[in-house]
C-alpha cells in the first residue's frame, strides 16, 4: 500500500460529515412539500439516468413495499402518466436530457413534478412543483452538456463532488439516504409494519 494512500475509514467518515452536513442544512418545508405531494398523487413514477437512476429504481421498489402504487421511466411495464400522477426525478445536474424529456411531458399532461437534485436553477428546477435541494452545487459551467451519456463519456458532471468523492458520488449517496428516510417518514405517516413491508417482497426470483 502507498504510503500517501488516504486511509479509507478517514474518507468513509468524511462522506459521512459531508451527509450530516447535508441533512442539516437541508430545506425542512421543501422536504415536507414533498412527502404530501407522494401522499397525495394516485400514481408514482420515478426518473434519473445513471446512478441517479438507480437511486430512483431503489426509491420506485420500497414505495411499491408501502404499497404504493410507483413505476420508473422507460420500463416496458410502465403505464401512460396521467394529471393525478407525480413524477419524481433525481438529477444532480437538473439538466440530463432524457429526464428533462419526461419532466417536459409530465407538465404537458398536467400531472406534478418533484425534483431531488443539486441543482435547482436548472432546466427541471423551473419546471418542478417541488424541488428538494441536495447540497449546494457551486460549480457554474454553463459549457456542461445536457446530455448524461456525453457526460459520462467527458468525464464531465455538474453535482456535489470532490476529489475525495468524485463524478456526483455525493450527490447520489445523499439522495439515497434521503430517499430511505422519505420511506420511513412513510412508513409512520401510513402505520405500515415491517411485516406488511415483507408480504410485498418479491418471491419468485
Amino acid at each position: 500500500m502507498q504510503q500517501d494512500c488516504p486511509s479509507i475509514a478517514d474518507l468513509m467518515l468524511l462522506m459521512t460529515s459531508r451527509l450530516e452536513e447535508t441533512a442539516r442544512t437541508m430545506d425542512l418545508e421543501s422536504a415536507g412539500q414533498f412527502l404530501d405531494v407522494i401522499l397525495s398523487a394516485k400514481r408514482i413514477y420515478l426518473a434519473g439516468a445513471g446512478r441517479s437512476g438507480l437511486v430512483a429504481r431503489a426509491f420506485a421498489q420500497r414505495l411499491m413495499h408501502l404499497g404504493f402504487e410507483s413505476y420508473v421511466i422507460g420500463e416496458t411495464i410502465t403505464p401512460a402518466f396521467g394529471p393525478e400522477d407525480v413524477l419524481v426525478a433525481f438529477s444532480g445536474s437538473g439538466e440530463t436530457q432524457s429526464v428533462v424529456d419526461a419532466c417536459e411531458t409530465a407538465r404537458e399532461i398536467g400531472g406534478k413534478i418533484c425534483l431531488v437534485t443539486s441543482t435547482p436553477d436548472s432546466h427541471i428546477g423551473r419546471m418542478a412543483d417541488c424541488i428538494v435541494e441536495i447540497g449546494n452545487n457551486r460549480l457554474k459551467d454553463t459549457n456542461i452538456p445536457r446530455d448524461f451519456e456525453i457526460r459520462q463519456l467527458t468525464g464531465q458532471y455538474r453535482s456535489i463532488s470532490g476529489s475525495f468523492a468524485p463524478l456526483g458520488t455525493l450527490f447520489e449517496t445523499a439522495a439515497l439516504v434521503f430517499s430511505d428516510a422519505v420511506v420511513s417518514a412513510l412508513m409512520e405517516v401510513r402505520h405500515c409494519t415491517p411485516e406488511e413491508l415483507r408480504s410485498r417482497l418479491a418471491n419468485v426470483q
